[in-house]
């Protein structure tokens, strides 16, 4: 049977293509003609403006022109649920919307929705969706527009786990449950709003706390299981679908990595750093919001008790002696360090709040993780940066080196390489792709993947903000 990776994959030879390949030498916007525009912001529209005046590379600014507004451009479709917003954001080229990918879409106009209602109903719209689907299934990772319809998804009609209506996909990954908690925190932080904060909002919020919590095992295998018929080990998961034994410390078991592969070991450290972080900001919205004690109460004691997992769990050490952040563990003993492009990934954990980036022990990480010491990170003549197994090796995933320039922008040398890099290895459509070969920019993955195209724009507005200098050179 083909599956997701196999179907997106096919995008390589598609890729080589000269429909795929086109030259720069005119620079003309491929954004939809407005007619054709999913949602439109004033204020995004202004932000493009504001921004690509600061721009001085031709292809940065058209670069950045495509890409930011991608996500409202392609993939919104809003309507009215209850008399209320509803915004279903899919992820580019899957008609399905991500708990993940559409929580990080929407991200880069977050520091624009105070002035503009549109965005903010945008953002209405998402987080009661959202909070609709985490009720539906707390355990899936994809949903369909339509609540009442099955799965469409080739590579997912003959899983063997509970799917029910509305489900696109039935991956259990800690993070699709951490990503909507950090979208409505921030949309708080950044409106002060607390409109979308309902009855339902909360009891999905709870929903999340008692999956957590179900996948911590401390009784039992919980009620979580998938199998998928494949010729691929990391679409499915081991011992009858409940993933590799592990002993019970605390944290919190992930079927499967934001990358939508299996897990070696089911403890995935990123996910869990995550998880922390986002259950305190849960315990300040929900104090800010509807002052429930209780509900604030319970998450903050669920991350101090994840916490205290991860100090005792969470670290090895490598060939040389160093301490870094293991990728995943078992709880046995066992751990394996190696870094994923998706995020969260240990490279990402300053990016996510999770430490400060002049922590020791992460910096350790991340260098480690950049290097060859993790067998996903490759240096080719185009590019270099990680990757992963989802679509193989010598495949450079652009996602990577924002997320990295994101992290050391205090050295300018390392965001104006890897913008350069960006430039590169657009294989001329003026988009950021999933993965790229690192020889050969013209093979990549995905044409449409909205949430690396948003996380490239709010990249460069970072920029525009914090060493505008270096966007007026030329690369």
């Amino acid at each position: 049977m083909i599956d997701r990776r196999t179907l997106l994959g096919s995008g390589l030879a598609l890729a080589a293509t000269p429909a795929f390949a086109a030259t720069t030498t005119d620079l003309a916007s491929k954004r939809p003609a407005p007619a054709d525009r999913r949602f439109v912001s004033k204020a995004v529209e202004r932000e493009i403006t504001r921004v690509s005046k600061q721009i001085a590379d031709p292809k940065l600014r058209w670069m950045f022109g495509n890409c930011f507004p991608n996500t409202l451009d392609t993939t919104v479709k809003m309507g009215v649920v209850d008399g209320k917003p509803d915004a279903f954001v899919i992820t580019g080229d899957i008609d399905a919307l991500w708990l993940r990918d559409s929580s990080a879409q929407v991200r880069p106009y977050l520091h624009l929705a105070r002035e503009d209602a549109d965005l903010r109903r945008l953002y209405h719209g998402l987080i009661a969706r959202q909070a609709r689907c985490i009720l539906l299934d707390p355990y899936a990772n994809a949903f369909l527009e339509d609540p009442n319809a099955r799965t469409k998804l080739s590579w997912a009609l003959a899983d063997k786990t509970e799917m029910k209506p509305g489900v696109a996909e039935r991956k259990w990954e800690v993070d699709s449950l951490c990503y909507p908690i950090r979208l409505a925190h921030d949309y708080w932080k950044a409106t002060g709003d607390t409109t979308p904060f309902d009855a339902q909002w909360a009891e999905s919020a709870r929903a999340i706390l008692r999956t957590f919590r179900e996948q911590q095992r401390k009784t039992g295998a919980g009620p979580y299981r998938f199998l998928r018929n494949s010729d691929r080990p990391t679409e499915t998961l081991m011992l009858d679908g409940y993933g590799a034994p592990t002993r019970p410390v605390g944290l919190i078991h992930s079927g499967f990595r934001p990358s939508d592969d299996a897990c070696i070991y089911p403890f995935l450290i990123p996910a869990n750093y995550f998880a922390v972080t986002v259950l305190r900001e849960l315990a300040i919205l929900v104090m800010a919001a509807r002052q429930d004690t209780a509900l604030a109460s319970d998450a903050t004691a669920l991350a101090d008790e994840v916490a205290a997992a991860l100090r005792d769990y969470g670290t090895m050490r490598l060939r040389d002696g160093s301490e870094v952040i293991a990728y995943e563990v078992d709880g046995f003993g066992n751990a394996i360090f190696m870094d994923d492009a998706n995020v969260p990934s240990l490279s990402s954990l300053a990016y996510l709040r999770c430490f400060d980036r002049a922590d020791p022990l992460w910096q350790r990480t991340a260098a480690a993780a950049w290097s060859e010491t993790n067998p996903y990170w490759s240096r080719g003549k185009v590019i270099e940066g990680i990757g992963g197994p989802h679509v193989g090796l010598g495949q450079v995933w652009p996602m990577s080196l924002i997320i990295r320039a994101f992290s050391h922008d205090d050295d300018v040398r390392t965001p104006r390489n890897i913008l350069r890099m960006l430039s590169n290895s657009d294989a001329g459509t003026g988009f950021i792709h999933e993965a790229v070969d690192q020889n050969d920019p013209a093979k990549f993955t995905r044409d449409w993947f909205a949430w690396a195209n948003g996380l490239f724009g709010e990249l460069i507005v970072h920029l525009a903000a914090t060493q505008p200098q270096l966007l007026q050179e030329m690369l």
